[in-house]
């Protein structure tokens, strides 16, 4: 699973170079979930998990405090959080998560993303039930030997642990991100390179020569519509 990630954190970070998108992104995103309930990480859990990505991908502190800012107001702006399901070439399968307040205007520019590139949308649960929502977390420079000690002496249960290059990737079931966090920052590991809950597929497939571009044209326009938040696939991409 670990070498997987690798493979889609690769991609997905060759089409974040343009960070303004990012951060933009993340700023509604941080704004979303501080509306859900109290603008404090630390009794919304839905916020936590969102500004430990952040940290990840480098957002400025004046973004998330300006997303923050903006929760506390009195700002009238509803967002709704959708899912989207679809398919490519050769047994592909896509996932949007999309932040909007206009679904007609989502729903017809995911539709129009993948019908364009060679695509289509599926039913909600046509693709989901083939992915596994999962904590990943990435730490630097310690040995898998070291990171598993400490989680097994802070009695954290983790479902899967890899070595990566110069990373260990640790996998767990959603509720168990901020335990594997604190039990790691208790270790006096402050810094990790992915904390994210992601959609993990359970399967790869892999695409000829002639589909990849489209599909990687079809990716690259749902990532860059300003509704979308997350895309994830099942397409393993070659080295």
């Amino acid at each position: 699973m670990g070498r997987k990630w690798n493979n889609i954190k690769e991609k997905k970070a060759s089409k974040d170079a343009n960070v303004s998108r990012v951060y933009a992104k993340f700023g509604l995103e941080i704004y979303v979930a501080a509306r859900k309930g109290e603008p404090d990480p630390v009794s919304n859990s839905a916020l936590k998990v969102v500004l430990e990505r952040a940290k990840t991908y480098n957002v400025p502190k004046a973004i998330i405090d300006r997303a923050i800012d903006k929760a506390k107001g009195s700002s009238d702006e509803v967002y709704e959080e959708l899912r989207y399901e679809g398919f490519g070439p050769n047994g592909s399968m896509v996932i949007v998560d999309a932040l909007t307040n206009n679904v007609n205007r989502t729903a017809s520019t995911v539709r129009a993303a993948f019908s364009k590139n060679g695509g289509n949308m599926g039913v909600s649960g046509s693709v989901s039930y083939m992915f596994d929502e999962t904590a990943v977390i990435g730490v630097a420079d310690r040995s898998l030997d070291e990171v598993m000690e400490i989680l097994l002496e802070a009695d954290v249960n983790v479902g899967d642990m890899e070595e990566e290059e110069d990373n260990v990737m640790i996998y767990s079931a959603p509720e168990e991100f901020q335990a594997v966090q604190d039990a790691l920052r208790n270790a006096g590991i402050s810094e990790f390179t992915v904390a994210e809950v992601s959609m993990l597929p359970q399967t790869f497939v892999t695409l000829p020569e002639e589909g990849l571009a489209p599909f990687e044209k079809m990716i690259d326009t749902l990532e860059d519509l300003e509704d979308v938040q997350q895309v994830y696939h099942n397409v393993e991409f070659e080295d």
